[in-house]
């Protein structure tokens, strides 16, 4: 049983990195007010078009699996669904069809709305 008041030295260490850790947010903080202060305040938003430059939409009706992971929040797993889906029900009439597969919410759907198509137009 360890004695009350001993400090191992990995209790030691942890407590320096949270140390050196909490100075650097210090710091940071200081050159954030610092910057405001003579109009150079720092721009933390970068437009979403920076990371997913305007492109031409997908097709759900025609994309692979494949094709449809470069789209936002789309990973392997859920486009093997979309594709899944199309193959149980047909082709999407609609993009908000989109919705009835598991996986796609409301919120996903907005994002994804002005990304996909169905049949080369209706979105």
């Amino acid at each position: 049983m360890k004695k009350k008041g001993n400090v191992t030295k990995s209790e030691v260490l942890l407590l320096g990195l949270t140390a050196v850790f909490l100075c650097s947010l210090l710091i940071l903080q200081a050159q954030d007010r610092k910057a405001e202060q003579f109009g150079a305040a720092v721009e933390t938003e970068v437009a979403q078009e920076t990371f997913l430059p305007d492109v031409s939409p997908i097709d759900l009706n025609s994309a692979t699996a494949e094709e449809l992971t470069v789209l936002p929040g789309i990973g392997p797993a859920l486009a093997e669904r979309i594709v899944e889906y199309r193959r149980e029900h047909g082709e999407f009439e609609t993009v908000e069809e989109l919705i009835h597969v598991s996986g796609i919410g409301e919120a996903k759907l907005a994002e994804l709305k002005d990304r996909v198509t169905v049949n080369g137009g209706d979105t």
